[in-house]
């Protein structure tokens, strides 16, 4: 494995300091909550090894919420993180292909890197509304290939594609007899009716997804990988048993306690969703300098400074968060060009994040002096 920091990671806000920032624009998910909001009862809990494939309670919770047959098509992970890494180990090698359509969570690229195989990239355009094109994305395909890699909906960029669209790419993978990758840790925040989980459409699928993002839990670290394919399931085992044994007893108490009582919280960040994604719209509409594909999932937006203005991107940047102190994710963080930016309305409070918008607004106005 050749590991290197992405960086998302090394420039990250808890790496930079949360001290340092005035308005926090990078976070991709829902405010974090606290552990007393949570109104836990952990007092007779043994801290002992867990259940390796994770807490049965949770699993079938879980498997119900998602339309999979059984607890036994989900995998409890340290994180969507954890999830990932599984997947990427376990299914690729050197000699092995994979297509991952871009931008996209760093850790579907990088880990796939790490390991050495080859990656092809299927970029989506801004000017196609980063709509995905399956005919581009079949022709990507070779005999090599072990999986195809996408996250729905889409980090950075808030986009969704339709059901039937989804439908295509699972058809797509049966037909060429590949996996299917479907990060899909945003999908309870889509703005309009859910997709269905992508795992419970066809043994050639695998889903990702965790508690951290729409329910503010990152610090958790409980997510979860789903599959039909019994076999490639027990494989996924062994890898989570050599990384980690099991998960901590612990968060998987927290989240079971949490998930029992997961409709209400939904309701509320809908809720809070839908008043902060009002307030960008309404801020975004008044923008002369920016254009974006405007988001239909999540908590984050991916808007760009106009490439036919004069703006010197870099100085945007400093001006940005040297004298307005806010900090938005740049372009580079997803592999993309830096007039792209990363805005995250979820965890913010609305007095921040307003506060935090007309910083971005001073500061492209001024870096097009």
């Amino acid at each position: 494995m050749r590991y290197r920091r992405m960086p998302i990671e090394v420039e990250s806000p808890e790496q930079l300091g949360y001290d340092k920032i005035r308005f926090n624009l990078t976070e991709s998910s829902c405010a974090d909550l606290t552990f007393g909001e949570l109104n836990l009862d952990l007092a007779s809990l043994p801290l002992a090894y867990c259940d390796h494939r994770g807490k049965p309670e949770l699993r079938t919770a879980i498997a119900t919420d998602s339309g999979l047959p059984s607890r036994d098509a989900v995998l409890l992970t340290p994180g969507a993180a954890g999830a990932l890494f599984i997947v990427a180990t376990t299914l690729l090698g050197p000699d092995d292909h994979l297509l991952v359509v871009r931008p996209n969570y760093a850790t579907n690229l990088e880990t796939p890197r790490a390991i050495g195989c080859h990656v092809d990239i299927c970029d989506l355009r801004f000017e196609d509304g980063f709509d995905l094109d399956l005919d581009r994305l079949a022709a990507m395909l070779h005999p090599q290939t072990k999986y195809l890699s996408i996250t729905v909906p889409n980090n950075p960029t808030g986009t969704v594609i339709s059901a039937a669209r989804l439908h295509a790419l699972v058809g797509l993978a049966e037909s060429r007899g590949i996996r299917l990758l479907v990060d899909e840790t945003y999908r309870e925040m889509t703005y309009g009716e859910p997709l269905p989980v992508a795992a419970s459409l066809s043994k050639s699928v695998i889903s990702v997804s965790s508690l951290s993002k729409t329910y503010g839990l990152p610090g958790l670290r409980l997510g979860w990988l789903a599959t039909q394919d019994a076999a490639l399931m027990e494989t996924f085992l062994a890898a989570k048993e050599q990384i980690v044994i099991c998960n901590s007893v612990i968060d998987e108490e927290i989240a079971w306690q949490f998930y029992r009582g997961k409709p209400a919280w939904l309701a509320r960040n809908r809720a809070e969703i839908a008043a902060r994604f009002a307030l960008v719209q309404a801020w975004f509409a008044a923008q002369e300098e920016l254009e974006w594909v405007e988001p239909r999932g999540g908590v984050v937006a991916f808007p760009r400074i106009k490439p036919s203005l004069g703006v010197d991107v870099d100085r945007f940047y400093q001006i940005l968060q040297e004298q307005h102190g806010t900090y938005v994710g740049p372009g580079h963080w997803f592999e993309t060009d830096r007039r792209h930016f990363r805005i995250g309305f979820g965890w913010p409070r609305t007095a921040d994040l307003a506060g935090g918008l007309a910083a971005i607004t001073a500061a492209v106005r001024a870096a097009a002096r």
